[in-house]
C-alpha cells in the first residue's frame, strides 16, 4: 500500500469514526429531554428531525465544497467550529433553543465533513479502483465507534450527563485534524456558475437517476417507532442506562459482522434481486416488534443489526453504482439526501401517527409501507 492510499483510508475512516463517536452525548441528551425537561416521545422525535435537516442539503453542500476552497480545507473548518461549539456546550448552561441551534450547526458541520470525505472517496477511489474498499472501511469505522458510544455513552449519561459527552469529543476532533493534515489533496479546477447550472440541469433531467431517487425514498420510508420503543425499555422493562448502552455495544459488534460479510460477498450478488427479497425481509422483521418483551428485544437488536447492516451497505452500493459519470460525488450526495429525507419523513409521520393510532398499529402500518417501492423494482437497471 502506497503512502497516498494509506492516508485516504486513514482520513475516510477517521471522519466516519467521528460521526459515530459524536453519539457520545446522545443518551445524555435523550434523558435530559425526557427526564429533566419532561418531553414526550413525539417532541423528542421532532427535535431529532429538526437537527438533521442539513443532511437533506448534501447536494448543495457538495457544490459549495467543489466551488470554494478544497475538500481538505472544509474538513478543517468544520472540525474547528465543532471544537468551539462543543467546548461552549460543555462549559455553559444554555437555554433549550440555543442548545437546539448548536445541535443544528454541529449536524451541519458533520454533513460538510461527510460530503467532503465522500468526494475524496469518489475521486481517489476511482483513481486507485478502491471505492468499494474505502466505503467498507468507512462503515466499519462508524460501527466500531458505536462500540464506544454504546457503553461509554451510557456511563456518561448515568454519571455526568450530556455536557461531559460533548467535552469528550474535543480530542477526537483534534486527532482527525492531524490525520487530515497528512493527506495530500491534488488541486483541481473549480466549477464556474455556468457549469454549475448546467450540471444541475443534467442532474435533475437524468431519468434513470430520478427513478433511483424515487425508489430509494420509498425503500427507506416507513413511519418510525424507534423512540417509543426506547420509552418501553425505560418505563416498562425498567432497563438501566448502562444496560441499554451495553446492549447497543453488543448489537454494534453484529453490525460490524454484517459489514464484513458484505465486503466479502458484495461482488457475487445480484443487487436488484436481493433488493426485492430485502423488502419482504424488512416487512416481516418489522411485524415481529408486535411481540416486544425484554427477551425478544435483545434478540431483535442483535440479529437485526447484522441483517440490517448487510442490507444497508447493499443499498449504499446500489446508490454508488447508479451515480452519473462525471458527477459521481454530487449525484451520490443527492441520493444520500433522498435517503435522509425518507428517514426524516419516517420520524415525522411516526410522531404524528403514534398518538392517533397507538404503537401496535404504527408497527403494522410501518410494515405495510415497506412494499411501496416494489412497483419500481422492474424499472431499475442493474449495473455491474
Amino acid at each position: 500500500m502506497n503512502r497516498k492510499i494509506f492516508w485516504i483510508y486513514a482520513l475516510s475512516s477517521a471522519v466516519y469514526f467521528t460521526q459515530g463517536i459524536e453519539g457520545l452525548p446522545g443518551q445524555g441528551l435523550f434523558y435530559y429531554f425526557k427526564e429533566t425537561l419532561g418531553f414526550s416521545a413525539q417532541k423528542i422525535m421532532l427535535i431529532s428531525s429538526i437537527t438533521t435537516l442539513a443532511w437533506l442539503l448534501k447536494p448543495l453542500i457538495g457544490y459549495t465544497i467543489d466551488k470554494f476552497f478544497s475538500k481538505k480545507i472544509w474538513i478543517f473548518f468544520a472540525l474547528s467550529l465543532d471544537i468551539i461549539l462543543v467546548l461552549f456546550l460543555g462549559l455553559a448552561q444554555v437555554p433549550f433553543f440555543i442548545l437546539v441551534a448548536i445541535l443544528i450547526i454541529n449536524s451541519t458541520n458533520a454533513a460538510f465533513r461527510d460530503v467532503a470525505v465522500d468526494g475524496i472517496m469518489c475521486v481517489e477511489g476511482k483513481k486507485y479502483n478502491a471505492t468499494g474498499k474505502i466505503q467498507s472501511i468507512q462503515w466499519i469505522a462508524i460501527s466500531a465507534s458505536g462500540l464506544l458510544t454504546g457503553v461509554v455513552g451510557g456511563i456518561i449519561a448515568e454519571k455526568w450527563g450530556y455536557k461531559t459527552g460533548f467535552m469528550c469529543l474535543i480530542p477526537v476532533y483534534v486527532i482527525v485534524g492531524l490525520i487530515a493534515h497528512f493527506y495530500q489533496e491534488e488541486k483541481a479546477g473549480k466549477n464556474n456558475a455556468a457549469t454549475l447550472l448546467g450540471d444541475l440541469k443534467k442532474l435533475f433531467n437524468h431519468k434513470k437517476l430520478l427513478i433511483v431517487c424515487f425508489f430509494i425514498f420509498l425503500y427507506k420510508y416507513s413511519p418510525s417507532f424507534g423512540t417509543p420503543l426506547s420509552f418501553v425499555q425505560r418505563d416498562v422493562f425498567k432497563w438501566g442506562k448502562v444496560w441499554i448502552g451495553i446492549l447497543g455495544t453488543i448489537s454494534t459488534v453484529f453490525s460490524i459482522a454484517g459489514s464484513i460479510l458484505y465486503y466479502k460477498f458484495s461482488q457475487h450478488i445480484r443487487i436488484k434481486k436481493w433488493l426485492f427479497f430485502s423488502v419482504f425481509v424488512g416487512a416481516l422483521t418489522t411485524l415481529t416488534y408486535l411481540y416486544y418483551t425484554p427477551e425478544s428485544a435483545i434478540i431483535y437488536d442483535i440479529i437485526y443489526n447484522l441483517i440490517g447492516m448487510f442490507i444497508f451497505l447493499m443499498v449504499m452500493d446500489f446508490m454508488a453504482r447508479n451515480t452519473i459519470p462525471g458527477l459521481e460525488a454530487t449525484s451520490f450526495a443527492l441520493l444520500c439526501s433522498v435517503s435522509n429525507l425518507a428517514l426524516v419523513a419516517s420520524n415525522l409521520s411516526g410522531a404524528y401517527l403514534l398518538p392517533l393510532i397507538g404503537l401496535k398499529w404504527l408497527i403494522v402500518i410501518s410494515s405495510l409501507t415497506s412494499f411501496l417501492c416494489l412497483f419500481l423494482i422492474n424499472k431499475i437497471q442493474e449495473k455491474p
